[in-house]
Parts: structure tokens; C-alpha cells; sequence
């Protein structure tokens, strides 16, 4: 019997949901305003992206989608750890987005450290608060 990995389960997934972006990718070519009309409002509705923060075993592959169709795509290495910690059971922390864009960026250059210093500093005056790119 196959057996694949979380990893190579993963990669499949984001490679589907490629391959679908791709085709929401000509409809809207042909169908000006379809993407952001009819298809987004309806895999956000499949996804449960308000009933449920953490993504389940059945809205990870529409989620995965949903990455597919953004600017930078999914990354396999999350969407392994979310396979994981869904098939598992275990309840552990899911992939946030801070380590999801960690994970999807090119490595830095020792140069740029320095720079990203200063981004954090407004956390530690409070003004954590008003960072909207965080979950809640």
C-alpha cells in the first residue's frame, strides 16, 4: 500500500489548488469581475473563514485554494503542519501567518536583519493593538 507524507499530501494540495486558481485565473480573462463577484464570496462561504478560525479537515483544501488565488500562494511546509495537527488529533498550534510568511520567504541577507529590528519595537508600546495582520 502508498503511503505518502503530510508533506507530499501538501504539495499535491497546493499544486490543485494551482491548477484551479489557473482556471478562475481565464474565467475572469473572459468574464470580467466573475473572480472577485461569484467565485471568491463563494469558496469564502465554503471555507467557514467566520465559523472557524482554525481550519478543519474539510475546509483546509478550499483554504489552500483560496491561498492559490492570492499573490504569494500557499506554502506547502504550513499546510503539512495543519495536515498533522488535523489527522493527529492532538491539539496543537496551527501555522500562523507570521510563520507561513517566515516559511515562504527568501532567506534574508545578514545585511536586512538589522532592518526588521525596528518593526518590532511598536509591539512592545502597545501599539500591538492596532496590527491588523494578526489573528485575533
Amino acid at each position: 500500500m502508498l503511503q505518502i507524507s503530510a508533506l507530499q499530501l501538501a504539495e499535491l494540495l497546493a499544486g490543485i489548488g494551482r491548477a484551479q486558481a489557473a482556471l478562475v485565473q481565464g474565467l475572469e480573462n473572459e468574464l470580467a469581475g466573475v473572480r472577485s463577484g461569484r467565485v471568491i464570496p463563494a469558496l469564502q462561504n465554503v471555507a467557514h473563514l467566520r465559523d472557524h478560525p482554525e481550519p478543519t479537515l474539510v475546509d483546509l483544501p478550499v483554504r489552500v485554494f483560496l491561498a492559490s488565488m492570492g499573490r504569494v500562494g500557499p506554502d506547502p511546509a504550513t499546510i503539512a503542519r495543519d495536515l498533522e495537527r488535523l489527522i493527529s488529533g492532538k491539539v496543537t498550534a496551527p501555522a500562523t501567518r507570521e510563520e507561513a510568511a517566515a516559511a515562504s520567504a527568501p532567506p534574508a541577507a545578514p545585511a536586512a536583519a538589522p532592518a526588521a529590528a525596528p518593526a518590532a519595537a511598536p509591539a512592545a508600546d502597545g501599539g500591538d493593538a492596532l496590527d491588523f495582520s494578526k489573528p485575533a
